[in-house]
């Protein structure tokens, strides 16, 4: 199977697919005004505890404070270490401690964010600190060695296990990674070493810093994208901004030499989705109907904390039996939902509403062949049989919002009932068209007729990056607000 990772790298939005077999699989982005803030570390002060709910609210310094259960909580052994934080826990769970025995108000502690703020919740967040590196996670509180459930050869699994508890320092903890199943004893050593260090140096900044404070920052997508997503079965990388390419070909240099040669800058003169059609296929993964190819089609509805998929026949209408027609529909739908789930990044609780079928045989075929169409997926998942109803209830780990949340922002037509392209990306759109097809045309202005929202946008928190599009396509662009244009619709007029 080809696998490629594509970066579209633009100064106010960076975009990376997984592409496998020439088809997009997984699709990731980051804006330097929405940047995530999972793996981030601060140093936060507890302003609330809630016996009630065995948690507690946490500032660290964003618009909502973060929430932290009970089971993520560290406590020190210095039960007289009240005003510093918390950093000297080695097991891994406080089992029977109350949340009231643990924090007060106002104390200071060292957290990680573990779930992005999804919707109207904040940061879920965690004592139990990990450091990723390219080959291993590194478990500074705990003293422990764990092996990817992805590495399947147990005689494998048993060898590398050994090697981690001969080079690893006592009292730490490390998990393998599954890229790390190839990795000399040199490069694990060195990422041992790289992240040790690191930690170091986290400790001794979060000692300096008053809370609430961001200790550390997570690597940024293009750099993430070695660490997270460049795995061996990962054929090369194309990247089409020259300065984010030397800074992928540096990190690399560092962390993961034998990568360089599988990483390349694109030099064509269409744009890099465009040429793997990847632009088509991002407009499609926000939309609520996905076509099968026999005429069948899923329809998926989300909410903050659930997602519901429907299954139809639609236009498919079979040959001559109904229950073979039905059981086609409902086996191409769960090859496409499993490729859906992924893609969209859909988390939390969801339901499938399968077509009902009367025969046994073909709803444990059914049932097999979804749990095989899932197996691509690296989040965790959880699937239960058909109900007597004919849904399947499955849950998939949730860290961050899903592709539609990123995208898309509720309706003010419809005050919130649907869902609209957000404000900021429609002004890529246009940034992206100008940028695309600057070259064809002479004149040296365009006016831009938008949405008066749209207008706001480009005039205020866009300004500069709208500034930057008019340098580097060397054109003047002029907006112009127009009160009788959906807020979805524009048109750019290209002056002669």
């Amino acid at each position: 199977m080809t696998t490629e990772i594509l970066i579209n790298a633009t100064s106010y939005e960076v975009r990376l697919a997984l592409v496998e077999e020439g088809n997009l699989s997984e699709f990731h982005m980051q804006r330097p005004t929405e940047k995530g803030l999972m793996g981030n570390i601060y140093k936060g002060r507890v302003v609330r505890v809630l016996p009630g709910m065995q948690a507690a609210f946490v500032d660290i310094g964003l618009e909502r404070t973060g929430f932290l259960y009970v089971d993520d909580v560290c406590a020190t052994l210095d039960d007289h270490q009240e005003d510093t934080v918390s950093t000297e826990c080695t097991l891994p769970r406080l089992h029977g401690l109350h949340i009231e025995d643990i924090l007060r108000e106002g104390q200071d502690i060292l957290v990680q964010v573990s779930k992005d703020p999804i919707g109207t919740k904040g940061a879920r967040l965690t004592c139990h600190i990990t450091l990723p590196c390219r080959n291993l996670v590194y478990l500074p509180q705990t003293d422990h060695i764990g092996i990817s459930r992805k590495i399947e050869d147990e005689e494998l699994r048993h060898r590398i296990k050994a090697l981690i508890e001969e080079i690893h320092p006592l009292g730490t903890g490390f998990i393998v990674r599954t890229v790390a199943e190839h990795a000399s004893r040199e490069e694990l050593e060195s990422d041992m070493e790289f992240l040790m260090l690191l930690w170091d140096d986290i400790i001794d900044k979060s000692a300096t810093l008053a809370a609430p404070s961001l200790v550390h920052e997570d690597l940024d997508i293009t750099l993430r994208s070695i660490r997270d997503f460049f795995g061996v079965d990962v054929d090369k990388l194309i990247i089409d901004e020259a300065e984010a390419h030397g800074k992928l070909l540096s990190h690399v240099k560092t962390f993961a030499p034998q990568l360089v040669e599988r990483i390349s800058l694109y030099q064509g003169t269409t744009p890099l989705f465009d040429a793997y059609n990847i632009e088509v296929e991002i407009s499609r993964a926000i939309e609520k109907k996905v076509w099968l190819r026999s005429g069948g089609y899923i329809i998926i509805e989300s909410t903050e904390a659930l997602s519901v998929i429907d299954v139809n026949t639609g236009r498919y209408v079979g040959k001559s039996d109904l229950n073979d027609t039905i059981f086609k529909t409902n086996m191409e739908a769960a090859v496409e939902i499993a490729y859906q789930l992924r893609l969209r990044n859909i988390g939390g609780i969801i339901i499938i509403d399968f077509i009902d079928m009367e025969d046994d045989s073909h709803r444990e075929e059914l049932y097999t062949s979804f749990k095989e169409a899932v197996k691509r997926d690296k989040s965790r998942i959880n699937i239960l049989k058909l109900s007597e109803f004919g849904l399947v209830q499955m849950t998939r780990k949730r860290s961050s919002e899903n592709l539609q949340q990123l995208m898309c922002e509720p309706c003010h037509y419809c005050s919130g009932e649907g869902m609209l392209k957000s404000r900021r990306t429609i002004c890529y759109d246009i940034f992206r068209k100008i940028s695309r097809n600057s070259d064809k045309h002479q004149g040296s202005t365009i006016t831009l007729r938008v949405h008066p929202r749209i207008a706001d946008l480009l005039h205020n928190e866009e300004e500069q990056t709208k500034n930057k599009v008019q340098e580097d396509t060397g054109k003047r662009i002029v907006v112009a607000p127009a009160k009788d244009l959906h807020i979805e619709k524009y048109e750019i007029i290209w002056q002669k």
